[in-house]
């Protein structure tokens, strides 16, 4: 919506503004259903016959592709603006996930799911995020944090819906994409509409420009990619940003087979379990990015990766056997995984500015696949290794001291510039 649109609706710029982060997390919960992905794979497997290893290459696809997407998007919206970048990633979305209906085996289930409608996700999940990073130009952290809070509880609004039309014989799991591919593209088009950038050096009233802090020099406010690449600020954000992504995604891959193997939990009550970290996870975007712009970007990383240190080590030396340790430390896990995906985007903005944000945040998030790609690479072969999924842990808290210290040397905003 523009300022102009909100004004005809009658309604203040300041307050209207927070209707963009609604239909932002509208938008991401939609997104945020290859979370749920796990629910289609015991049925995948019984259609087609395959292992539980085949089953998963649409969720390790989706990510990989939704993640090298994200700077294709950034450039896009600098060309097409958000409203027509998020309609084109809409029409991928629903596509991909209609197309995936057809397929008649893994492979092709791989292609369409996973490359149509993981780079349709791609270029839509930075759209609401960029907008809402302009509408909210100073403390954007809460705003951004409840915007992609949608994709963290996604998996816990959707999952029932998707269960519900697997197991009715009259739809099955073919037919489940289908119908749910329409409902995604129906909505993410529509929701699309209302995105646009506010004017250009539109700020919100009362802002008090006396003291300013940025990461480097006066020039940060409106660094493009290529001057972002030369900052020290850039490397050390992809750096923290893929160790909590790795932690976080890692912890989402085992927090199953940890709670039935590891805590001896039953199958029931590890997957409640899973709703709960889900919550956690949600509940971290807010709150880390509330942290964010009280805290800054170094204190707020720092304080995630001493927590992620300090649940890694307890899990690891008294986790066996022990179900409400299991309960704490993969509610932090999971929170501190949300946490990232706030504490990102708001530093980027801080450190980089918000002219080029799309552009400078697609570079950044790729972090995100490489954190995937690694924790699944890490978790797996420690686990065929050693046998137990505890002994992830020492690697994860290993890990987590690299992060303080990045964090600590890397995050350091250099000085603080008066203007006005």
């Amino acid at each position: 919506m523009t300022e102009k649109e909100f004004k005809l609706l009658g309604m203040d710029v300041e307050k209207g503004r927070w209707i963009l982060v609604v239909i932002g997390l509208l938008i991401n919960v939609c997104l945020g259903s290859i979370y749920a992905f796990s629910i289609f794979r015991k049925p995948l497997e019984s259609l087609w016959g395959i292992t539980s290893s085949q089953s998963g290459y649409p969720f390790m696809v989706f990510l990989a592709v939704f993640a090298l997407t994200m700077p294709i998007a950034g450039n896009l919206m600098a060309k097409w603006g958000p409203r027509y970048t998020a309609l084109l990633g809409g029409l991928l979305v629903g596509g991909g996930w209609m197309a995936a209906s057809f397929s008649a085996d893994i492979t092709t289930l791989t292609l369409l799911y996973g490359v149509i409608g993981g780079a349709g996700t791609g270029i839509v999940y930075g759209c609401p995020i960029a907008v809402v990073a302009k509408w909210f130009p100073q403390k954007s952290g809460l705003a951004i944090g409840l915007t992609v809070m949608g994709f963290g509880i996604s998996a816990l609004a959707v999952a029932p819906f998707l269960k519900a039309m697997i197991n009715n014989p009259d739809i099955g799991i073919l037919n489940t994409f289908l119908y749910s591919g329409m409902v995604f593209l129906a909505l993410i088009t529509l929701l699309a509409q209302f995105l646009s950038f506010p004017p250009a050096n539109w700020q919100p009233a009362g802002i008090n420009s006396e003291m300013v802090t940025v990461a480097a020099t006066p020039a940060a406010s409106s660094l493009s990619r290529q001057e972002m690449l030369k900052t020290r600020h850039f490397y050390a954000l992809w750096t923290t940003y893929t160790i909590g992504c790795l932690a976080g995604l890692m912890a989402i891959g085992i927090a199953s087979p940890m709670g039935t193997e590891v805590a001896k939990l039953d199958a029931d009550m590890a997957t409640l379990a899973v709703s709960l970290f889900a919550i956690f996870n949600g509940l971290g975007r807010p709150l880390f990015g509330t942290i964010t712009d009280k805290l800054g970007p170094r204190h707020t990383a720092m304080a995630s990766f001493t927590m992620i240190l300090s649940v890694s080590l307890l899990v690891f030396f008294f986790g066996h056997g022990n179900a409400v340790l299991y309960l704490f430390t993969f509610c932090i896990l999971w929170m501190c995984l949300g946490g990232w995906l706030a504490l990102a985007p708001t530093s980027t903005g801080i450190f980089f500015g918000k002219k080029h944000y799309a552009q400078n945040y697609g570079l950044v998030y790729t972090a995100y696949g490489a954190g995937a790609i690694l924790g699944t690479l890490i978790s797996g072969n420690i686990k065929d290794m050693t046998g137990s999924y505890l002994d992830v842990f020492p690697i994860v808290a290993t890990l987590a001291t690299v992060g303080i210290i990045v964090a600590a040397i890397g995050l350091k905003p250099e000085k603080v510039v008066k203007t006005g």
